[in-house]
């Protein structure tokens, strides 16, 4: 086996990722890598939908639980972070597995991504954050319109530090972002299940998280940090208080895994399948 091959299997949310990534894993002798941006966080296990020990079925994941949920976590420290640890899975001899539905993190590793490194400002990013969602969708328009084609409009935070840094630069962010060299021999495979099973999937999940105690988990997590953490407003977090948060929190999964979907379909070089067997027989076609 090439030392230098990248296997991702992406999708979006509910499409079957991780438990595909496990049997792939378990059949070429891999490791996966997380590329799940709300994985990432310790204490939120029932709305992130997090991968339990039995389902990793003994399998070595990484990035998963690695910081507080009031801890910052940027698109530049998952990069370097998630590159390290493929290089050290290629090492000792085995296959990693990229696996996720967070398309930047993806992106970040497959164009090798060449990321701003302007510094925080304290200041103006609390500013920027006291804006609503579409006061910073006008803004950005206003400054880089083509920041726009790779920040979904939903992810505030994205845009905060799309802003931050044009503010900062006075250059626009999107042309601060460029690809640099391959890093990785890389097959990119996407799960593609019909639009309706990933809506019964949804449904069938969030009334299962709800039973799991969803509700409860989000009090604990509010009683420590409180509501202001950049973590506390993703789907299943922000809804879980209000009224009607089941149905709340099933309409918004549905239109980020359909987001996803756009985000995923722009990119022509994954190979886009259905099933294990598919699968399989791709990534034995190309280590060898």
């Amino acid at each position: 086996m090439s030392h230098n091959k990248l296997i991702i299997i992406l999708g979006p949310t509910a499409s079957g990722k991780s438990s595909l990534a496990v049997k792939l894993a378990q059949k070429f002798n891999g490791e996966i890598v997380s590329a799940d941006s709300r994985q990432i966080y310790k204490e939120m296990d029932i709305g992130t939908a997090k991968i339990t020990k039995k389902e990793m079925q003994g399998i070595p994941h990484h990035l998963i639980d690695i910081i507080k949920p009031n801890q910052e976590f940027s698109l530049a420290q998952f990069k370097k972070k998630a590159t390290k640890i493929i290089k050290d899975i290629q090492k000792r001899d085995k296959l990693p597995f990229l696996v996720g539905g967070t398309g930047l993190y993806i992106q970040s590793v497959v164009d090798n991504l060449q990321i701003p490194k302007t510094k925080p400002n304290k200041k103006l990013r609390n500013k920027l954050e006291s804006k609503t969602n579409q006061e910073l969708y006008n803004q950005l328009k206003k400054l880089d319109p083509q920041a726009l084609k790779i920040i979904d409009k939903n992810n505030q935070r994205r845009m905060v530090r799309a802003l931050e840094v044009c503010l900062i630069t006075g250059q626009p962010f999107s042309q601060q972002k460029h690809k640099g060299p391959k890093l990785f021999d890389i097959l990119q495979i996407g799960l593609n299940p019909d639009i309706k099973i990933i809506d019964k999937r949804i449904n069938q999940r969030v009334k299962q998280m709800i039973k799991a105690g969803l509700l409860e988990e989000v009090e604990k997590l509010i009683k420590k940090y409180g509501s202001k953490p950049y973590s506390m407003s993703g789907i299943g977090y922000k809804e879980a208080l209000l009224d009607n948060s089941e149905e709340l929190i099933k309409i918004h999964t549905k239109q980020y895994a359909r987001r996803q979907m756009s985000w995923f379909r722009r990119d022509k070089k994954i190979k886009w399948i259905k099933d294990y067997k598919k699968a399989k027989k791709m990534i034995i076609n190309f280590i060898n």
